[in-house]
Order: structure tokens, then sequence, then C-alpha cells
């Protein structure tokens, strides 16, 4: 089979993929237009465009101050998830000893474990040990699940290396630190920076555990939407889901311009 077949599309294949985008811009985009509703709940259509309950998102502080909760809750738990991650997937990639698969598979239990499990057990463990409603327990348990996320690109670009480099630098009488900090290090930063990334998303998207963890001290945007949702019909949820959506697309944009999404996400050179 040819490149050039392998890379064409035939008109099946595009209407597929054209469905498929479609599916999953379209309830985007009805957020989108819905926060921008005249109208005092959520309703398509509607009569006018406002900017109304994008002005009401300053008269909801509890909104503003879960999402600062979230920013930072994520920032903590991707930057101990990383912590754990660079360690441990070079101990698994380059190294064999006994329980290194039990290691594997230990770091990486919380993707199997569904998290309404994870909350009902975290909500009893922090009530014996009285840590109930605290922002560290909070960050404790968002760093165990964000975890694996991390661990997965940081293990994917320990192994994709080019050991000669690594090599060289100790051949030539540099330590196992500075070869690691000038040498290995550098090497594997994309998938370092990849993990980070994907572990701050996880945390910042996280409802299901959080839920049950959380207390009104505590709360992360995603809960406080939630709550908002079941108690109230007002379109604000959709006019704060919309300045998420567009500050991700000018992070990612950013990202992209600065470091480029292909050496973050897939660790491309």
């Amino acid at each position: 089979m040819s490149d050039r077949s392998l890379e064409s599309n035939g008109p099946f294949a595009i209407l597929f993929h054209t469905l498929f985008v479609s599916f999953i811009v379209a309830p985007l985009l009805i957020i989108v237009l819905v926060s921008f509703s005249d109208k005092g709940y959520i309703s398509m259509p509607f009569d006018g465009a406002s900017w109304r309950w994008y002005k009401a998102i300053w008269d909801a502080p509890e909104l503003i101050n879960a999402f600062w909760l979230s920013v930072w809750l994520g920032l903590g738990a991707a930057t101990i998830a990383s912590i754990v991650a660079v360690p441990a997937a070079i101990a698994i990639a380059k190294y064999r000893f006994a329980g290194r698969e039990a290691l594997t598979s230990l770091i990486l239990s919380p993707l199997m474990i569904p998290h309404v499990v994870l909350g009902v057990a975290f909500l009893r463990f922090f009530s014996v040990a009285g840590i109930s409603g605290s922002f560290i327990g909070l960050l404790l348990v968002h760093a165990l699940i964000v975890t694996p996320y991390s661990l997965r690109l940081t293990l994917a670009a320990v192994i994709g290396i080019d050991r000669d480099a690594e090599l060289a630098a100790r051949s030539l009488g540099a330590s196992k630190y500075v070869s690691f900090w000038k040498v290995l290090f550098p090497l594997i930063l994309p998938g370092v920076a990849g993990g980070w990334l994907l572990a701050f998303i996880q945390s910042f998207d996280e409802v299901t555990m959080t839920i049950f963890v959380s207390t009104p001290g505590t709360t992360t945007l995603p809960v406080a939407l939630y709550e908002r949702i079941a108690l109230m019909t007002d379109p604000v949820t959709t006019s704060v889901s919309t300045v998420m959506i567009v500050g991700t697309m000018i992070l990612m944009f950013l990202l992209d311009r600065i470091v480029g999404l292909d050496k973050v996400l897939i660790g491309k050179k």
C-alpha cells in the first residue's frame, strides 16, 4: 500500500470525520449561543442577544472564588504529579527490579477505580483522619488521581529518548546529578510538560470525586457549576463555561506558538 493511499481520505472517511467533529463541537457551540440569551432561563432559540449573563458572573463571588481555588488546586496537583512521575518513569524505564510491574500498576490504579468509589473511600478516610474539608486533603486526592496521566506521557518520553547522549555525558565525567539536569531532563521535558498540562486539565475538570470530599470552603468551579445547575436555571453557567472554552483556546494557541503542541502532547521533535 503506497503512502499516498494511506494519507488520502475517501468521501466516506471525510463524511465520517465531519460528522464526528460536528458531534463534538455542536454542544460547545450551543453553550456559547445560550450564554448570550436575553431570557432569565436557559433556552434555545432566544429573541435577542445580551451580555447580561457575562456581567452576572461578577455578581456571583462564589463562582469567582471557586475558579481561583480550582486553578491553585490544579497547579498544585499537576506539580506534585510531575514530581512523582519523573523519578518513577526513569526507574520503570531504565531499571529492572523486584516489584517493577507492581509499582507501575499501583501508580496507574486510579485510572481503573471509579471516581465515585474513590470519593466515598476518601470521604470516610478524611473523616477518620480529621482532615475532612481541608485544602491539603483535596490537593492530595487530586494529585493521586492525576498522577497516572503525568506518568504515561513522562514514561513514553523516557522510553523514546536516545540514551547515547546521557552515556556520553557520563563517560566524560559528568555525575548522575549533572547528566540528569543537563542531558536527560531536557530530552524528556516535552513529555513532562505534556503530562503536567494533562494533569492540570484533569484536576481542573474533576467533579465526580470532588463532590464527596469538598466542603463549602473548598468548592471547586466544576462542583459550583453542578450545584448551581441543580438549584437554578439561569444562563450564568453557560457564560462561565464559554469563558472557560475561550480561555482554553487562548492557552492552547499561546502554547502552540511558544512551544508547539506537537512537542508538548506527543513529544515530536
